[in-house]
Order: structure tokens, then C-alpha cells, then sequence
């Protein structure tokens, strides 16, 4: 395996208080490996411990073969093969030029090799004409390309991001996605970054670990974690809301029979007894008006709608089945044609593998 970073059973405390809890994974050579989880798991300490910009309470990393933060190390020269990019972007009180070439400076290259590498990194973010430009005068977005330059003009071998479009506007934050997936996939650097957002991690992400309780709690490619949780605190993190309690009653050819409470849905499973959790995608159930004879799920429930709730340009509607609610995922289009509405009765249906089976 063609590894860049290990990281082994890292610990970290500040005041005695642990922040990283043995927290262990591996991020390949090439890949974007993107962190999420909920605010004050760790992952900005992660990224600082990688960068040597802080030391673990115990444990190792090591990069590209070599461990950090042992005695002797040559610091200098294993962070010149590093780049962070902060969330907040960093402007010194000089031209943009400057701003990008003051990396190049410290490590003695030539004004003309310089001159050529800004030149070619001011192209590649869009900001031809910006470098007599003082930096503190532009935009948050432009700052944050200038700042993506200063470090990628070094030619990095690993790119640490901390949610680096947590600030920006739309329209800035798909060019910064732009830039990181140029440097990514054109350029061959390994790329490990933390984000709030989902939908970036989802759209950017190789592979994407969950961080809680300052460990992976689960790694895996971005179908993976995002249709197949591995708890119910994941589940909820993703975004689904559709998460209920359950007893498998009964077994057969991988298919597990479930009562949510006097609700019974199929579910394919390998949990083959016993208390279960169930997380249904709102996207994954379909809503009628009436039985139709087209329906091939397993699983078809009647109920009635008790709750419209907007979220942006679709809506949630909640269907009431039994002791059970589901949230279902309805265009607005869908809700004026149908005649969607508290109170109305309607059908619901979804497939056995959109249900997803995880440990009580």
C-alpha cells in the first residue's frame, strides 16, 4: 500500500483535557481524503499535529515513511514538503506578488524562477493582473486563492485543508473546489482536508473518515458512509433523518423482518436477530396518492401526512404510519401536483435495500 500518512493511536490533551482519543487511519499517496464529524471533535488539532505545528501526548504520524515529531527530525525540511490552508485566509500587508513568492524567498530560488512560478499560479486562480494588487484590499474568495497559491507555488507534496471554504460565498467556494481538484488530480498532491459540509466532502472526497470522540469511526469511500452508517450517531450526522428503533422477528435468505413498533419492514441485513436500528434516506421512499400497481418495493405502508417542512427547493414531508413517522423527500413540484397536505392520506413505499440495519 502506497501510503503518506500514518497515523497510530495519536493521543492529544490540552489541560488534561483529551481532545484526540488513540485516534489511528491512513491516507494514501494521491488521494483527497477528507475529514467531517461535528465541531470540537479534533480535526483542526489532527491537521496541526500532521503539520508539526503542535506535538501528540502520545502515539506516532508518520509521513511518507518517516515519523514525526521524533528527536533529531529535520523539521524544516519535512514541512517544506507540506501546505496548510486555513480557514480564515492570511494576507501579509504586501502586494499579491509577494504574497504568493514569500515561500519561494525563504527557500533561496532564483527571482527569475519566481517571477515564472507566480506568473503561472496567478493563471492558474484567475488573478492575471492582481500581483501589484495589495492583498488586504481584495475580496475573501480572491484572498483565499492567494492563499491556496502561496502554498501550492511551493510545490507540496501533501496539502492540509481546514475547512477552507467555510467563509466564502457559493460562487468562491466552487472555485476553490476547482483549484484543490486541479492540484489534486494535475498535479499529484495528496490531499487531506476537514469540512463541514458535507456536499463538498461528497463531491471532492476519495475517501472520507467520520471523526467523533476524537477518533475514525468510520472510513470508507463516499457511497459507503453516506448510504451504509455504521451507527446511529453517523446517521444522524449524514443527514438521515428517517432513524428508528426495531426487532428482527424473523430471518430468511438474508432478509430481515422487523417490527418498528407494531410497523413491519423488510430490510436486507446481516444482522440476523435481536434489537436493531433502522435508517430509511428520505430520498429513498416514494409517496402516492393511492395504491398503484406499478409498486415493486417491499415495503408499502399507509399513512397519513402530518407535516410539510421546506428545505430549500424540495420539502420533507412526514408521513405518520402506525406509531411510526417517516420523513419523505417531495419536489415542490410534486406537492402542487399531488395535492400534498397536512391530513391527507396517502402511500408510501420503499425498497428492502434502502433500509439500512445497523446495532441498537
Amino acid at each position: 500500500m502506497n501510503l503518506m500518512i500514518k497515523i497510530d493511536s495519536i493521543y492529544k490533551k490540552f489541560e488534561e483535557k483529551p481532545v484526540l482519543n488513540g485516534i489511528s487511519g491512513e491516507v494514501l499517496k494521491g488521494e483527497i481524503f477528507t475529514i467531517i464529524g461535528p465541531s470540537g471533535q479534533g480535526k483542526t488539532t489532527l491537521l496541526r499535529l500532521i503539520n508539526l505545528l503542535d506535538t501528540p501526548s502520545g502515539g506516532k504520524i508518520y509521513f511518507d515513511g518517516v515519523s514525526l515529531h521524533e528527536r533529531g527530525q529535520n523539521i524544516t525540511a519535512l514541512r517544506r514538503r507540506m501546505g496548510m490552508l486555513f480557514q480564515t485566509p492570511v494576507a501579509f500587508k504586501e502586494t499579491v506578488f509577494e504574497n504568493i513568492a514569500i515561500g519561494l524567498k525563504y527557500r533561496g530560488v532564483s527571482k527569475t524562477e519566481i517571477s515564472r512560478r507566480v506568473k503561472e499560479k496567478l493563471e492558474e486562480i484567475g488573478l492575471c493582473g492582481f500581483e501589484d494588487q495589495k492583498a488586504g484590499t481584495l475580496s475573501g474568495g480572491e484572498m483565499q486563492r492567494v492563499s491556496l497559491a502561496r502554498v501550492m507555488v511551493t510545490e507540496p507534496d501533501l496539502l492540509l485543508l481546514d475547512e477552507p471554504t467555510a467563509n466564502l460565498d457559493p460562487v468562491s467556494t466552487t472555485k476553490i473546489e476547482e483549484l484543490i481538484r486541479y492540484y489534486n488530480r494535475e498535479c499529484g498532491t495528496t490531499v487531506i482536508m476537514s469540512s463541514h459540509d458535507l456536499f463538498q466532502g461528497q463531491r471532492l472526497a476519495d475517501r472520507i473518515a467520520v471523526m467523533m470522540g476524537g477518533r475514525f469511526i468510520q472510513t470508507g469511500g463516499t457511497i459507503d458512509v453516506f448510504s451504509r452508517p455504521c451507527s446511529s450517531d453517523v446517521a444522524r450526522f449524514i443527514g438521515i433523518s428517517n432513524i428508528l428503533p426495531g426487532t428482527v422477528i424473523r430471518y430468511e435468505d438474508g432478509m430481515a423482518h422487523i417490527d418498528l413498533g407494531g410497523v413491519a419492514v423488510h430490510a436486507l441485513s446481516e444482522i440476523r436477530s435481536g434489537q436493531v436500528t433502522v435508517a430509511i434516506r428520505p430520498e429513498d421512499i416514494t409517496i402516492y396518492n393511492e395504491p398503484d400497481g406499478m409498486m415493486s418495493a417491499r415495503n408499502i405502508l399507509s399513512g397519513t401526512i402530518s407535516d410539510i417542512k421546506p428545505f430549500g427547493i424540495i420539502s420533507h414531508v412526514i408521513v405518520t404510519s402506525g406509531t411510526i413517522s417517516l420523513s419523505v423527500q417531495v419536489t415542490w413540484q410534486s406537492i402542487r401536483d399531488m395535492a400534498l397536505g397536512p391530513g391527507k392520506n396517502v402511500i408510501i413505499s420503499f425498497k428492502a435495500p434502502s433500509v439500512h440495519v445497523m446495532p441498537y
